[in-house]
């Protein structure tokens, strides 16, 4: 495939019709939506290996948002991304304003914040489980063989204890079990547990006050109600807000998991494009 330079623009001449040049920043952002999707399908398999383990007895309807809360909230974020994308970029003035697409639009981001902060009481909730554990009576794993226990690595990852692994799981600290369920962890392993689960309450906090500043920024847009003075005011929240959300991203690439630090990283990277076509819409108004 051959590029020749136009007016100072490389262009191709296969694939771009018109000798227009590829959108390259749009197929940048829908690849970065696409891996977003991709990693909803891997916090399933996550959640779903995490639940049978941390509700043994069996999943109860009214616990479904404990047991697959990064499921949930992934899903709902998504649907709440592509809706501040259709406001801020992909809808022209005339079609933002139809009343179809209006109630269209609200209804899902109503639906997507039902979801958001019902996730975010599953991770208080997983949070709150994470300090119920008490001091067990066990002093060696490898007499527990053949009980059924799971040692807790971290709030979503479990090893099933057996002869290859009792000796390597832990050294010799003082072991403790969730009530009501076959779980077990050291004191060091249930420290970084509880660590990672306040990091996940304090990461969906953030993100929930984050997605409100800018639902109030869209909605006072929309209205020609914003003031220079708000916009700072919202900068500096959002500045403060999505530093933190990179805190917990650098915790999770030390201490967590991969997918946790490249999944917090896509989602800054998403909602920064959210931010830029909020500034491109208030430069054109």
């Amino acid at each position: 495939m051959l590029n020749y330079r136009k007016n100072g623009t490389y262009m191709l001449d296969v694939g771009a019709p018109s000798g227009r040049p590829l959108p390259w920043f749009q197929i940048f952002k829908c690849t970065v939506f696409g891996l977003l999707m991709l990693n909803a399908g891997q916090f399933f398999l996550q959640d779903y290996g995490a639940t049978r383990h941390l509700f043994s007895g069996g999943l109860q309807w009214s616990q479904i948002i404990e047991g697959y809360a990064a499921t949930i909230d992934t899903v709902a974020w998504l649907i709440l991304l592509l809706m501040f994308e259709l406001e801020t970029s992909l809808l022209s003035d005339e079609r933002r304003h139809n009343l179809w697409v209006k109630w269209s639009v609200n209804a899902l981001k109503a639906i997507a914040y039902g979801f958001i902060v019902y996730s975010l009481y599953g991770y208080i909730a997983k949070y709150t489980a994470m300090y119920s554990f008490e001091l067990s009576a066990i002093q060696n794993l490898c007499d527990q063989i053949g009980q059924q226990l799971v040692f807790m690595i971290s709030p979503d990852d479990f090893a099933v204890i057996n002869i290859q692994n009792c000796t390597e799981l832990t050294r010799g600290e003082a072991l403790f079990h969730l009530p009501g369920t076959n779980v077990v962890a050291d004191s060091s392993h249930l420290a970084l547990a509880q660590n990672l689960a306040m990091i996940d309450v304090t990461n969906a906090s953030n993100w929930v006050l984050i997605v409100l500043i800018l639902q109030a920024d869209v909605w006072m847009q929309l209205r020609h109600q914003l003031t220079h003075t708000m916009v700072k005011a919202m900068h500096f929240i959002k500045a403060f807000l999505y530093s933190l959300l990179f805190g917990c991203a650098i915790y999770w690439g030390v201490d967590g998991t991969f997918l946790d630090f490249w999944d917090a990283s896509l989602w800054i990277l998403a909602f920064s494009f959210i931010e830029l076509n909020i500034f491109k819409w208030r430069a054109e108004i």
